[in-house]
């Protein structure tokens, strides 16, 4: 039962199901994303974790359930509806997935270009403020990929992720492969900007201190279906022996106090 008091969904997962060459990974999968959230998703590997975002954002089909996006049945709208509806989000993979063969502008430019009709100065202007909104300065605009670090890739790939102006964005394990100062000034970028932004955020992730410094609640999968979904501290406090483990290993010290 949802709690009354709960800000609404903008996403809901109803027993979802979805095979994967011909395996079931998700059996019948159930949560929530609350508007206003950071919601981070754990799970042990091949719990269906990213299995389960691009199901969500109808990159993968689902057999069974179904999923809520702002408040429609995503599957059974039409194809301008569904374009509409993306139009809502954006995502940011866990390598960038930027275009190799362009340069940070034309990659922030690209949805425009795909889903708004936009003179190119004003394109331009707007990639310019998406690049300043993650961090990133003004000479990076005309850089390739190639010419990034790993956190420049990532805040490239954030500010093409914001470039529709979304409601929802959605992160694939965002800081996998960076530093810990680099990883924690991303956690505080993306908590900075859901509160500027008013978005929310599904944050697919194993690092612990992404899960205590950004996300208001967390749901854990096992094998393909919900473990448990709350707040870090009901997390830790549950008997459960793979949160025990994940929340009070070796790796958990920062959890402490």
């Amino acid at each position: 039962m949802l709690d009354s008091a709960a800000p609404a969904p903008v996403v809901t997962v109803r027993d979802l199901v979805v095979a994967v060459g011909g395996r079931s990974v998700i059996n019948g999968l159930t949560f929530e994303m609350r508007r206003g959230e950071i919601l981070g998703l754990i799970g042990p590997s091949g719990a269906g974790k990213s299995v389960t975002l691009r199901a969500i954002i109808g990159l993968l089909p689902h057999s069974g359930g179904s999923v809520g996006m702002l408040g429609r049945d995503y599957a059974a709208l039409n194809r301008r509806e569904q374009t509409e509806t993306q139009r809502n989000w954006g995502i940011l993979f866990q390598q960038g997935a930027l275009f190799s063969s362009l340069t940070v502008q034309e990659n922030i430019e690209f949805p425009m270009r795909e889903h708004l009709h936009l003179s190119g100065p004003l394109r331009r202007s707007i990639a310019r403020v998406k690049l300043d909104l993650v961090g990133l300065p003004a000479s990076a605009a005309l850089l390739y990929p190639s010419e990034l670090s790993g956190g420049m890739i990532k805040r490239a790939a954030l500010a093409r992720a914001l470039a529709l102006d979304p409601q929802i964005l959605f992160l694939d394990e965002p800081t996998a492969g960076l530093d810990p100062i680099g990883a924690g000034k991303f956690d505080e970028l993306i908590v900075t900007l859901r509160d500027t932004l008013d978005l929310t955020v599904l944050m697919v992730t194993h690092d612990l201190d992404s899960l205590a410094t950004a996300c208001d609640r967390i749901v854990a999968l096992a094998d393909g279906k919900l473990l448990m979904a709350g707040t870090l501290a009901q997390m830790r406090a549950s008997p459960h022996p793979w949160l025990q483990d994940y929340f009070h290993g070796p790796r958990a010290h920062n959890l402490e106090g």
